[in-house]
């Protein structure tokens, strides 16, 4: 239902190389306009400079923007790329000379390949595609580039939409139809010619990288069950000359992990790539890294006894090891796995990172702590060092919450994991209201980190917090970063032990004399929304409920929302499992036990849990005379992208919770 070693200590390591932010004022639901969100990261070959995106949150267009910016090694230096459309996908061309990324330019054209120079200037259209360009990789010499593109729509002249897949609708990229398949296209950088390369009209095509002798390229392939169901959830990794008409090799196939990336090593012996899982724990993926021998295809899996997710693989400079974060409980560290001997190492202690790469010698990550956003930093002799610092104006003038770990057993005893976030100022001995504010996935975790993203649970975290909430953060059983079986631990009965979780959480709290029985709360997005539901089905202390983005009545998601290939493996077709369905849809179907006053929110146009979830709780709630709202953001997918309704959720949030809560 989604939807890192040095001996400093986590708090002392990042206050190093970070500046502590000033008392000044709570954070304000308005700030969303001032948010520099960064992303995106790649290194120079010669490893000089590093190029990144900065996405802003604009008032006068109530629209995002992404611009590409450049920074050197040094961090003395640091320029602009780009201005006006967006861009997105950084790359430096090969030479190093130039930076080369995607934007539609005009807006409301086809998305091209476009280079700037690296100390800026005019940007230059490279591709003249007929269609929209969604990836791309470069070849090693720089004269040609594969690009993954799919047919434009014509608005004016929609046609009847043919679906032909067994997986066949994914939130923002809506239907998923034979007409709108990505395929491979080779481009020629010099005339701008773009030729079809491995077309399979069944097939849709991603993530293709070029070897590093330029001769070949990989890509993975997925048919998602248009020819047999039983190939759904597998990725079919291909191996393709580099010359128009050449016909694909199939090399593997994968379980499908949350995030496919492909890498081939410098010598191109070898192609790393990431492993999930079978379709029955699709909601518990924890990717594995590893690597193919070519041509066999033979495959060596590096880092299943590690039993964590890794992220953003990357070869080092010599082929020798394989870099990548380590999504490790409330933390995500960089870490290294030698090639030879298969040994695992951290590059630096109880980081949150959240992407890692690097060229000739140089390693930079996106790295945040629980105080400030993630910016670009040089890990140096597992150190920090920071590159871009785009949020300090507006992070030093707001007061946080200060973020603990805290561990306490749940019902059954399982030790769980997760955070507390206390108001500024705040005292001891006094009892708070308290927001248990959930995270999504279930596939995910809270961690020491402060996102910027559309949906951040570690952002909205201080929103409360900074308005005199104490907030609890918990990683409920379902959750990653403690291990396999623990994410599976909720396998087809979801809504029991992550809710016995989220009790013992409250009753941690009160226990603790920190929380105000009077004035308990609850609330998440996605998944979070979806356990809010559970929740207040379950359990009548908490006086407030926020469910965004969730469903309560499973029952009626079959066939309606993305997730039909872990329905049918998890919990099985409803016909075949009548029961259990009814069972995982308690919150709909014993609905008269809820007393919480409860805000739902969605998006009209979210395929990853529609906005049918909570149309249905909130008839349900209005029928039984429960306080209830429902707030619908129009032209809005699963993650809100309008500035203004980002704005209006926060409010909205600080509302209900204050309406219900502030008042013992």
């Amino acid at each position: 239902m989604k939807h890192f070693l040095t001996a400093l200590p986590f708090t002392l390591l990042l206050t190093v190389s970070m500046p502590a932010a000033h008392a000044a004022r709570p954070l304000a639901p308005e700030d969303w306009y001032r948010f520099h969100d960064v992303s995106g990261l790649t290194v120079s070959p010669d490893g000089a400079s590093v190029a990144y995106l900065v996405t802003s949150f604009e008032r006068a267009s109530d629209d995002s923007r992404s611009a590409v910016w450049l920074v050197d090694w040094n961090g003395r230096a640091s320029v602009q790329l780009t201005r006006g459309e967006s861009a997105s996908e950084p790359r430096f061309r090969p030479d190093g000379r130039f930076v080369s990324f995607l934007s539609a330019r005009p807006a409301r054209t086809p998305t091209q390949l476009w280079v700037v120079p690296r100390r800026g200037g005019k940007a230059q259209r490279l591709s003249h595609c007929s269609g929209e360009v969604t990836e791309y990789a470069w070849s090693p010499d720089g004269r040609h580039a594969v690009v993954v593109m799919h047919a434009a729509e014509d608005p004016k002249a929609p046609e009847p939409i043919v679906i032909d897949a067994w997986h066949f609708k994914q939130d923002k990229e809506g239907y998923l139809s034979a007409a709108l398949r990505g395929h491979l296209y080779l481009l020629d950088t010099g005339s701008g010619a773009c030729t079809p390369l491995a077309r399979d009209e069944q097939r849709a095509d991603s993530a293709p990288v070029f070897s590093a002798d330029g001769r070949q390229i990989a890509f993975v392939g997925n048919d998602n069950g248009v020819q047999e169901s039983r190939t759904a959830g597998r990725d079919q990794i291909y191996l393709v000359d580099a010359t128009a008409g050449a016909q694909p090799r199939p090399l593997l196939s994968t379980w499908s992990p949350n995030h496919q990336h492909l890498e081939w090593s410098p010598d191109g012996r070898l192609l790393a790539f990431l492993v999930g899982d079978e379709p029955k724990y699709n909601s518990y993926i924890t990717d594995i890294l590893a690597v193919a021998e070519l041509p066999s295809g033979r495959v060596r899996e590096l880092t299943r006894a590690l039993d964590r997710a890794v992220v953003s693989p990357k070869f080092t400079a010599d082929g020798s090891a394989i870099e990548f974060a380590v999504e490790d409980d409330g933390v995500q560290y960089p870490a290294s796995v030698a090639l030879a001997g298969g040994a695992i190492t951290r590059l630096a202690n109880s980081l949150v990172v959240t992407e890692i790469t690097s060229a000739a010698g140089h390693t930079a990550a996106l790295v945040g702590d629980d105080r400030t956003p993630f910016e670009v930093f040089a890990l140096e002799d597992g150190r920090p060092r920071r590159l871009s610092d785009h949020n300090h104006a507006l992070f030093s003038e707001l007061t946080l919450g200060s973020v603990e770990d805290i561990r306490f057993p749940s019902r059954d005893g399982t030790e769980i994991h997760g955070q507390i976030v206390k108001p500024p100022g705040y005292q001891v001995g006094r009892r708070y209201p308290t927001i248990v504010w959930i995270h999504g996935g279930p596939n995910g975790q809270d961690d020491h980190s402060l996102a910027l993203a559309s949906y951040s649970p570690q952002l909205e975290r201080q929103l409360f917090a900074t308005h005199d909430y104490v907030v609890l953060a918990i990683n409920y059983r379902g959750s990653t970063g403690r291990g396999v079986q623990f994410a599976r631990a909720i396998f087809a009965d979801w809504g029991h032990l992550e809710v016995e979780d989220l009790r013992a959480a409250t009753d941690y709290a009160l226990a603790q004399q920190i929380a105000d029985p009077a004035r308990l709360g609850l609330g998440g997005w996605s998944y979070g929304g979806i356990l809010t539901d559970y929740t207040i089905a379950t359990d009548t202390r908490f006086r407030a409920a926020i469910s965004g983005a969730g469903s309560a009545n499973q029952l009626s998601m079959y066939g309606v929302d993305q997730y039909v290939l872990q329905y049918d493996a998890e919990i099985g077709a409803p016909w075949r499992n009548e029961a259990l369905w009814i069972k995982v849809s308690y919150p709909f179907f014993h609905a008269e036990r809820i007393r919480t006053p409860t805000l739902f929110m969605g998006g009209d146009r979210d395929f990853n849990v529609p906005i049918a979830g909570g149309e249905q709780m909130y008839e349900a709630l209005r029928t039984l005379g429960v306080p209830t709202q429902l707030v619908v953001y129009p032209e809005q997918h699963h993650e809100l992208s309008r500035p203004s309704f980002l704005v209006d959720r926060y409010r909205r949030y600080l509302e209900w919770m204050d309406r219900y809560l502030q008042q013992p």
